[in-house]
């Protein structure tokens, strides 16, 4: 009886076939360490400078708040004692506060009179002529604008006072009036800082797509309507960088306080960076200085940390 031969079964499916990269060369191996070598070359310059200029001077602040130093003697570790002293100086106290009062006055301020230009200056022909004179003032010195704001608020002869008089406000003497000097301030900021962000939101406008808008017209929306649904969301982005920039800003507010009031300013119109001067370069202590500055530092590195976190409920990036 003769054996019964089974024959294969035919397999149901394709075997899938093992994928091996092709060996690397040698000469490949090679041209890539010549681009890597070529590109840390080139990036070189730029990071030696992040390291002298920026990380370096932030490593020697941290170490001067915690020293006691004139500038001149030998230093002395002096802890923490520096933030302590800091933070129960009610001098430095108010100047915070300022610093936060003229935050809150300028930065909205600019930013939704920038968005109110730009969205009218979008249907007008002459934008390019108009976008040149608001940006003037941001390339102006600012001793010529504290020249030109200083004679604008003087309380005898301020055409801003008589405009105030003739429609029935009361007139402050703006720079000594501590109730208005750092309103005062936020006036100035806004007036300088406004042709910079008109720019930037007229950018941001100019790429909202016109197929949106085009679209809601047909559908019988109204300006206000188009403006809260399609065109402010689609400008969240921009919205998120000159909030972020303008608050950076805002806090290292000096200038105005310097040229405008001198250097013995009087504490109503003191600020954090102001306090920084004072306590560093005319009072000649290098550890308070240094400790408010690394306080600063690290409150904008916070604000900025969480504008960066709550982006996700609200801006909106087109692809």
């Amino acid at each position: 009886m003769s054996a019964v031969v089974e024959e294969p079964k035919p397999k149901t499916g394709l075997a899938k076939p093992k994928f091996e990269p092709p060996p690397i060369r040698e000469s490949a191996k090679k041209a890539r360490r010549q681009d890597n070598m070529f590109a840390y070359l080139f990036l070189a310059p730029q990071l030696i400078g992040l390291v002298v200029f920026m990380l370096g001077p932030l490593i020697f602040a941290f170490v001067l708040s915690m020293s006691n130093w004139d500038g001149f003697g030998t230093r002395s570790f002096a802890g923490f004692s520096n933030f302590a002293t800091i933070l129960s100086d009610p001098q430095f106290r108010e100047s915070a506060g300022n610093t936060v009062w003229y935050t809150v006055l300028s930065v909205p301020g600019t930013m939704i009179s920038a968005f109110i230009v730009a969205y009218m200056l979008q249907k007008v022909r002459t934008k390019s002529l108009y976008r040149a004179f608001y940006f003037a003032p941001v390339v102006t010195s600012t001793v010529a604008v504290a020249a030109i704001w200083l004679w604008l608020f003087n309380p005898e002869i301020s055409p801003l006072n008589n405009l105030l008089r003739n429609l029935g406000l009361p007139a402050p003497d703006w720079l000594q009036d501590a109730r208005f000097v750092i309103p005062a301030f936020a006036i100035v900021g806004i007036w300088q800082g406004l042709g910079y962000q008109i720019v930037m939101m007229m950018a941001g406008l100019e790429n909202v797509p016109k197929s949106l808008i085009e679209a809601a017209d047909i559908d019988g929306a109204s300006e206000l309507q188009k403006m809260r649904r399609i065109t402010i969301p689609l400008l969240s982005p921009t919205i998120l960088f000159l909030s972020i920039t303008s608050i950076i800003g805002s806090f290292q507010i000096f200038d105005y306080i310097y040229v405008f009031m001198g250097p013995s300013a009087p504490a109503a119109s003191r600020t954090i960076v102001y306090e920084i001067f004072q306590r560093a370069f005319v009072e000649f202590n290098f550890g308070l200085g240094s400790a408010i500055a690394i306080i600063l530092f690290l409150c904008l590195l916070a604000l900025t940390g969480l504008q960066l976190m709550a982006q996700k409920r609200w801006v909106h990036y087109t692809e």
